[in-house]
């Protein structure tokens, strides 16, 4: 049986979690989720409703500003946000956009124009129509972005204040979630996942299947299907960051390591550390594909997307764990990542890295966790210790890249995961003494006191000790 941690924290009652899988693993361009994918779609919804509005207020059109605040101003320009936000103004989706379209943008520089022809409106638009505004400011997130459309006296035709929330999701003000299904198993912490198991007799992927199957109507084959094809893009994205050599875009001329990490992990003498080096290289692969815009998937989000594929990469190139069980680890992964978006946050600009690196890392510990046939108690105590690890984790990057200290964080937080396995399959589970539930709660206080400066604002931390140093 599923068994709850006897000594549970308190969680204040709250609607069950309906996020679902492709919510929350999502194909896109980095280098960030919140900075990236969140204002390209930002971006693309605000042209969307202007090009639904009356054609009398279309004709007065004249110009279209958007403003970045919060930790998009901070440090957008080394997100590459002004581009990922012209980009969905100008038709973009971060599902299918193509990896050309970021970098092209920035090759035309701010004086680049383009045409957006909203009805029988032609504006034109450049990277200067997107300005970067307070970094303190009042909204009710820290990422935010206002999108206004004018005419030609200045006066707003129309205008949208959006939120881009973390792992690629936007809210804007008024926003209500959409109508869907209910999930089967209604559950909002892992207290309640565990009754819902003991009550059911399910296993937790196929719980989270079940629930997937209600929220969407999507049919299960259909669902694994999508699921397939979301691990092929992870395999992807690894196998892409291995090939890939130079320096990263931006400032800080940080050089590609992968490659090399893989060719010397090969020739160590010991096979622990072969298979630790290798690990390590896969996560290096995807952040420095991430890092220099390629496409990846959010694993809660771009700048931990290193940690899950390398994971996932591993186990079946070098743990030969077979393809049911991966797409079954996968599965209760995203239970982990569920709990931690509902009861605390993923976004760097929210809770800091450890709602980052630190999420995806205890999603990856419960993947491995899982997929070796473990309980849903073992799984459990796998994410928990892979998230109080990084318990604290500030979002500092150096100049607003997501390299410096990001790359590196994501192989540690899948070192971190696999550790956080073996101590939970080789202790005796009743024994263990902090419970999910209790970490997330933790991390959501720790994120809610931290400074702001230690946000992905990069006024703090390493961000300035380097600099300084």
């Amino acid at each position: 049986m599923s068994q709850p941690h006897p000594a549970e924290p308190l969680v204040p009652r709250r609607p069950p979690i309906e996020t679902t899988l492709f919510d929350f693993f999502k194909v896109g361009p980095g280098p960030s989720s919140s900075h990236t994918i969140g204002p390209m779609k930002a971006g693309n919804d605000f042209v969307e409703c202007c090009a639904a509005l009356p054609a009398d207020e279309l004709a007065r059109a004249a110009d279209l500003q958007v403003t970045l605040l919060g930790s998009l101003s901070a440090t957008g320009k080394g997100h590459g946000t002004d581009t990922a936000v012209l980009a969905g103004l100008l038709g973009s989706r971060p599902e299918s956009c193509s990896p050309e379209v970021l970098p092209s943008l920035r090759a035309g520089g701010a004086q680049a124009r383009h045409v957006l022809r909203l009805g029988g409106k032609e504006l034109s638009l450049g990277l200067g129509n997107i300005c970067f505004g307070p970094v303190q400011h009042d909204a009710p997130f820290s990422n935010t972005l206002r999108c206004s459309l004018r005419d030609a006296a200045g006066r707003e035709i129309f205008g949208r204040e959006y939120y881009s929330v973390g792992g690629g999701f936007i809210q804007w003000r008024g926003w209500t979630p959409p109508e869907r299904g209910r999930p089967v198993h209604p559950y909002g912490t892992m207290r309640e996942l565990h009754r819902c198991l003991n009550e059911t007799g399910l296993t937790l992927h196929e719980l989270i299947l079940e629930n997937e199957t209600a929220i969407t109507g999507m049919s299960r084959p259909a669902i694994l299907e999508r699921l397939d094809d979301m691990m092929d893009a992870m395999y992807d994205s690894v196998r892409r960051g291995l090939r890939g050599s130079g320096r990263l875009p931006g400032t800080l001329g940080v050089w590609r390591k992968a490659g090399a990490l893989l060719e010397r992990a090969a020739a160590l003498p010991y096979m622990v550390d072969r298979f630790l080096g290798k690990l390590n290289a896969y996560a290096f692969a995807v952040a420095e594909e991430n890092a220099s815009g390629g496409v990846i998937v959010t694993a809660p989000t771009c700048g931990a997307a290193g940690v899950m594929p390398a994971l996932l990469y591993a186990m079946r190139q070098d743990l030969n764990i077979g393809e049911r069980a991966l797409r079954e680890g996968l599965l209760a992964s995203a239970a982990v990542g569920f709990l931690a978006k509902h009861n605390a946050g993923i976004a760097g600009a929210e809770v800091g890295c450890q709602g980052e690196v630190g999420v995806a890392s205890a999603m990856g510990a419960a993947m491995l966790t899982h997929a070796r046939g473990n309980a849903a108690t073992v799984v459990e105590n796998a994410a928990e210790v892979a998230l109080e690890h990084h318990l604290g984790l500030t979002c500092d990057p150096v100049g607003g890249y997501v390299q410096v200290p990001c790359i590196e964080r994501n192989a540690v937080g899948a070192i971190k995961a696999y550790n956080a396995s073996l101590l939970a399959t080789c202790e005796e589970s009743a024994h263990h003494l902090v419970s999910l539930d209790a970490a997330i709660m933790a991390m959501g206080e720790t994120g809610r006191e931290m400074s702001a400066k230690f946000k992905e604002t990069s006024e703090g931390g390493l961000a300035v000790s380097i600099v300084e140093c």
